[in-house]
């Protein structure tokens, strides 16, 4: 193999710098910053996330640091495949090239889903008209300046139209991005109740008995691709049917059939994850204060707040260690079911998979241990010639993990068990991370109820 192949091959693996010149100075100075593979991507949106520039001055034991950090924050943009860099040092001089593989930013996804929460909870009743097909069409670094353009049609079970646009930068010199989406949701069957923490299902043969509306625009001050806060404004218009409203008039309080309400949301995020995808250092926090108000009288205003903190520590090898925390509060006069959600979506404690547990306030606990079986930097599909889709990374990680939770409910908490009681679940569990940080999961629980199952999931769990 000849020499040049075999170091190109080495770095693209290992990521590691080739050193042409080492520096033997005390402190160097950053002559130029050179950038190679962004075909399409401007040179300007890597160079903002640097946290260095020309014409800085550098200790040299510093340097190295600072370029793998800066490597880092490149390869969370999620544009590329590959960061790798390489850097010269002559007379105090240092001059950077930072090379990139760029992925493919043209996504347009299948969508072949089931209608219920997760997988499990469609297993349940394993019925096959509960399925919704259609297209997902995203469009990464529009233009080159990492702008999003998604689109979203569905059809099936659940009927749903969703546009949105985001642009980090409208306003350079403040760094102040905008993100909008408009978006009609409508389905032939709705949750009007849970009972022992199961959801209680209303379907209708002819027409919609839930139709869903909203609108929505956020400015978003963007420091870098780490450290976002926002402000957002959103519109929603819903509406149920006579039947739903006769079943349980409180979704809406009062029998009402249709709502409208405004909210206004204000959200900080820090992401200091070493990969956005599957983290193993790092930690991540957010943080949100809403307030909702309703038009019309048409329901009772509530202030909520949300926020989460998960730290990852490695140690010992291959090993990592996670322990993070949630929660909410959600403040009003008066509840509606609707407004009702707590564990059980989005948010739950493992091993409760196949339950809902709505409430007001709800705290989450999750730890987990992690160890690295298996980490392919590029498995080779030699039939396929464009190499942003050829190479395709796979890891595996064993994971063994305990959640603990607690749900408070003191309005329609009477006819579920699980709420206002400690929820406790543990288990072990295969990932899988690879192609365009996608994450499998398939894990084995047990919960405080003594219950047991295997739970496939595909995201991150934390």
């Amino acid at each position: 193999m000849p020499l040049r192949a075999f170091l190109s091959i080495l770095i693209l693996f290992t990521g590691a710098a080739a050193l042409a010149n080492p520096c033997t100075v005390p402190a160097v100075v950053v002559a130029d910053i050179n950038l190679a593979g962004n075909e399409t991507t401007k040179g300007q949106v890597m160079l903002r996330e640097l946290t260095f520039a020309p014409g800085d001055t550098i200790p040299a034991e510093a340097l190295e640091p600072l370029l793998q950090e800066n490597q880092k924050r490149l390869v969370n943009l999620r544009l590329f495949h590959h960061v790798n860099y390489s850097y010269t040092c002559a007379e105090g001089q240092v001059r950077v090239t930072y090379e990139v593989q760029e992925r493919f930013y043209l996504y347009p996804i299948p969508i072949f889903d089931f209608a219920d929460r997760n997988f499990n909870a469609w297993l349940e009743k394993k019925d096959w008209s509960r399925i919704d097909y259609g297209l997902n069409l995203i469009l990464r670094n529009f233009r080159g300046r990492n702008e999003e353009v998604r689109v979203r049609v569905q059809r099936g079970f659940n009927k749903r139209l969703e546009l949105g646009y985001r642009i980090p930068y409208v306003w350079r010199k403040y760094n102040l991005g905008a993100d909008f989406s408009v978006a009609d949701y409508r389905s032939r069957t709705i949750s009007y109740t849970n009972l022992n923490n199961k959801q209680r299902f209303f379907e209708q043969e002819n027409g919609m008995p839930i139709k869903r509306s909203s609108v929505s625009a956020a400015l978003v001050h963007r420091q870098n691709v780490q450290r976002q806060s926002g402000l957002r404004l959103s519109y929603f218009n819903e509406q149920i049917s006579d039947s739903v409203a006769f079943l349980n008039p409180e979704y809406y309080r009062h029998a009402q059939r249709e709502r409208q309400y405004t909210r206004v949301e204000l959200y900080r995020v820090i992401n200091l994850r070493n990969n956005f995808a599957y983290p193993t250092a790092g930690s991540y926090f957010e943080a949100a204060l809403g307030q909702t108000l309703f038009l019309e009288k048409s329901g009772s205003p509530y202030t909520s707040a949300r926020a989460k903190y998960v730290r990852y520590l490695p140690f010992w090898g291959k090993y990592t260690y996670m322990a993070g925390a949630e929660g909410q509060l959600r403040l009003a006069g008066r509840h509606a079911f609707a407004d009702n959600i707590a564990l059980g979506y989005r948010s739950y404690v493992r091993g409760y998979e196949l339950y809902v547990v709505g409430g007001q306030h709800y705290g989450l606990f999750k730890q987990g241990l992690t160890r690295q079986l298996l980490d392919i930097k590029s498995i080779k599909l030699t039939f396929i010639d464009n190499p942003k889709f050829n190479n395709v990374p796979l890891a595996l990680y064993l994971n063994a993990f305990t959640d603990a939770g607690y749900v408070v409910d003191d309005v329609f908490g009477q006819e579920n068990p699980l709420t206002n009681r400690l929820l406790l679940g543990s288990g072990v569990g295969l990932h899988a991370v690879t192609f365009y940080d996608i994450v499998l999961r398939l894990e084995y629980t047990l919960n405080r109820e003594s219950d047991t199952g295997l739970y496939f999931s595909a995201r991150f769990p934390f």
